[in-house]
């Protein structure tokens, strides 16, 4: 049994991270999306990391991941009632760890030991890493102009049109020792892309200088899993952007994405016939079902997954000593 490195944020990133946990414990390190952490009344947010936290902690709430269960808003309630803003409700449990990590951040603690620390803290084995301890940023370019994925996401709701996307700070961003030392691991399993929004969840962590090199010289096999099923995203505004970059909305598209990263990829049973113009183009496919509801389509994805990687590397290895 060897690592596993899960690349990827939201929700579903989070969800099959969860399943990846189950089978590998402290064996696995996710890599997490931060281009869309933002400052909120002074206080640093980072919304992948924390949906990755609650999701690994099994304290998130069943129905929106990126809040912990039990989530209460008489602080957000104080703040409106005293002019404060009203888009972002600040959730009095998720408050905790935004207050620890400004804390340690102001003492000038990297964001990876701080990660941790918390990760600790929430009894979580696995290691969770944002992509880099450098401010990276996910910049939109709209018909309305360029502006932060915040912007976009909350205070315009992803209504203009995308024309697309910059990671500012990622050409001079550095991978963390900690990351490196993951992907550098001797007992490399596999690499797994996450389903979650090529744009601004893994677009951004492979646009971190020195990612995509470190993920080509790996011999582990890296495996994405499509967020698309049937046509349509079933969370978030995948479909809508690739919509509006005149792309396909299609597992097919998501591997042609990745096309020069990947060995394979994960689409869902519904898409099966998208499979032989998938392998067409080089990339091998295993086709299962991919919605996650519960915890149960968690771990068997995430069983599938590791599976599947385990039989490309050996036809990898066939096909090398032919």
């Amino acid at each position: 049994m060897g690592t596993v490195v899960a690349l990827g944020g939201q929700v579903g990133g989070a969800k099959l991270a969860e399943g990846l946990y189950r089978l590998r414990g402290a064996k696995l390190a996710v890599i997490v999306n931060t281009g869309d952490d933002y400052d909120y009344l002074g206080l640093p947010i980072s919304p992948d990391v924390d949906t990755m936290l609650y999701a690994l902690a099994g304290i998130a709430d069943a129905n929106k991941g990126w809040e912990p269960a039990g989530e209460s808003f008489a602080c957000h309630g104080m703040l409106t009632r005293l002019g404060g803003p009203v888009e972002v409700p600040l959730g009095d449990r998720a408050l905790a760890l935004h207050l620890l990590r400004a804390e340690a951040l102001r003492a000038e603690r990297a964001p990876t030991a701080v990660t941790l620390e918390l990760a600790q803290r929430l009894g979580i084995e696995a290691r969770v890493l944002p992509m880099c301890d450098d401010p990276v940023r996910t910049v939109v370019h709209t018909e309305s102009g360029a502006m932060s994925f915040r912007d976009y996401f909350i205070d315009l709701k992803c209504e203009p049109a995308v024309l697309g996307f910059q990671y500012g700070g990622a050409d001079e961003a550095r991978l963390s020792d900690e990351v490196l030392d993951a992907l550098h691991a001797a007992d490399l399993e596999a690499v797994v892309l996450c389903p979650c929004n090529p744009y601004h969840a893994l677009q951004p962590i492979l646009a971190v200088n020195g990612m995509r090199a470190a993920l080509r010289k790996r011999g582990a096999p890296v495996i994405a899993v499509s967020p698309i099923i049937g046509g349509r995203a079933l969370q978030g505004s995948a479909a809508k952007m690739m919509q509006e970059l005149g792309r396909e909305v299609s597992a097919r598209a998501i591997a042609m994405q990745y096309r020069k990263l990947i060995d394979g990829i994960v689409i869902d049973s519904a898409d099966e016939a998208l499979a032989e113009g998938i392998r067409a183009g080089g990339v091998e496919v295993l086709a299962v079902p991919t919605f996650m509801r519960n915890a149960d389509d968690r771990l068997k994805l995430a069983r599938a997954v590791l599976d599947f990687a385990r039989d490309v590397r050996m036809r990898r290895e066939v096909a090398a000593d032919a």
